[in-house]
């Protein structure tokens, strides 16, 4: 902003007050602040500077070698969009730059950019003892510790050196002796930005396609255009998952669904299995009461035995139906894991989505003791019958003799 562009603001009409001239002054200027963050769009480029529209807070000047490569080509146009950081107001002109890259001045530029929170430009140069050293401007020699290279612990800290990378200086001290910077702090700014923008777009219950980012024994890490959500374990499938790396792989493409969203945390919950078809669906037509199955035990608890019969589908084995008759203290006396058994669906249970299964053998048993002790019965009152039909016939016969 000039001098001239000043004396404008201030030039009154008859339908604006100097109070709402005074105002406008605010916006444009006193709203910054050093170390701000802006999205500018290019406004014109000349010899040596960047003019910029910074929106509703006027507009900016850029030092044009910012924007050159290394064989000193122009890497923006006018019209372009960049983000920027505002240094301050020199001579009545709002001062951005898009890092600090030090030079002959290396530790005075460094010093006003940690106290004003600029971002500077970093070399990592290697591994140390509980981090890296950095190298800032080419010569000052920074530390980077492990936890503030990245937003999460670094499984392969050496994926790190050689890179230059954007730094915030959280320490400065011994006279620019002793600098400490992170790199997990411009990380969690663009997070941060990236989740303010997704605040209107993310919705419980969308469907979104993302990237697996890293994998825990708790779940999978997706990201979802520059903010992690977390498929848990329990969400990875309708199968039973142990190991989520059985399923997913870093730099997988998947498709979930948005469980919930707690943006006062920052956490977001997906689903990977409400993407796949229910296997419940079809269960209690499959898998009937009065049916017999094969499945696999696939989990041992004190009160039982879980049957898996189809993917997503289990039943239980109540311990009370495991023993054959006789008292067991655990199902691993008659089961084991990973171990093929065949089951009889004792229950169906659609809203619980339970099955209650007990050992096809002992029910087979139970039914033949059954059909026999049915057939017993059913001779023993034939017999009956019969022995009652003779002792009548032969009253009859005595009675007949008498006449």
């Amino acid at each position: 902003m000039t001098i001239d562009d000043d004396k404008d603001m201030f030039e009154t009409t008859e339908e604006e007050s100097f109070a709402e001239l005074f105002e406008k002054s605010n916006q444009a200027t006193t709203r910054l602040r050093p170390g701000d963050r802006v999205e500018a769009r290019v406004l014109k480029i000349g010899a040596e500077w960047v003019f910029l529209d910074i929106g509703k807070k006027g507009e900016g000047v850029l030092d044009r070698k910012e924007l050159l490569d290394a064989e000193g080509n122009l890497t923006v146009a006018e019209g372009d969009a960049i983000n920027v950081w505002f240094q301050g107001n020199v001579r009545n002109e709002l001062r951005f730059t898009t890092k600090m890259s030090g030079g002959a001045a290396a530790l005075g530029q460094l010093e006003d950019a940690w106290r004003a929170g600029l971002p500077v430009e970093g070399y990592v140069v290697k591994e140390i003892k509980g981090g890296f050293e950095v190298k800032l401007g080419g010569s000052v020699r920074a530390f980077c510790p492990f936890s503030q290279i990245s937003l999460r612990r670094a499984e392969n800290p050496a994926e790190f050196v050689g890179k230059h990378l954007l730094f915030r200086i959280a320490e400065y001290a011994e006279r620019g002796r002793n600098i400490v910077v992170s790199h997990r702090q411009i990380l969690e700014e663009e997070q941060r930005r990236q989740r303010e923008l997704l605040k209107d777009t993310l919705k419980e219950g969308m469907t979104i396609t993302g990237t697996v980012t890293r994998l825990a024994d708790f779940g999978a890490f997706v990201d979802m255009g520059g903010i992690d959500g977390l498929i848990p374990v329990s969400e990875v499938g309708w199968v039973r998952v142990k190991h989520v790396r059985d399923v997913l792989s870093t730099g997988q493409e998947v498709t979930v669904v948005i469980k919930r969203i707690d943006w006062e945390s920052g956490k977001i919950s997906l689903s990977l299995r409400d993407t796949q078809p229910d296997p419940w669906q079809a269960a209690a037509d499959t898998f009937p009461e009065g049916s017999y199955h094969t499945g696999t035990v696939v989990r041992l608890a004190a009160f039982g035995a879980f049957v898996t019969l189809a993917p997503g589908v289990d039943g239980l084995l109540h311990i009370s139906k495991l023993g054959k008759g006789k008292r067991i203290a655990h199902p691993r006396e008659v089961v084991v894991e990973g171990q093929a058994v065949e089951v009889k669906v004792d229950g169906v249970d659609r809203e619980n989505r339970r099955l209650s299964l007990s050992l096809a053998e002992v029910s087979r048993a139970a039914e033949e003791e059954e059909k026999r002790m049915t057939s017993f019965r059913q001779q023993s009152d034939a017999d009956q019958g019969a022995t009652l039909g003779s002792f009548g016939d032969l009253l009859k016969g005595k009675f007949d003799d008498k006449k």
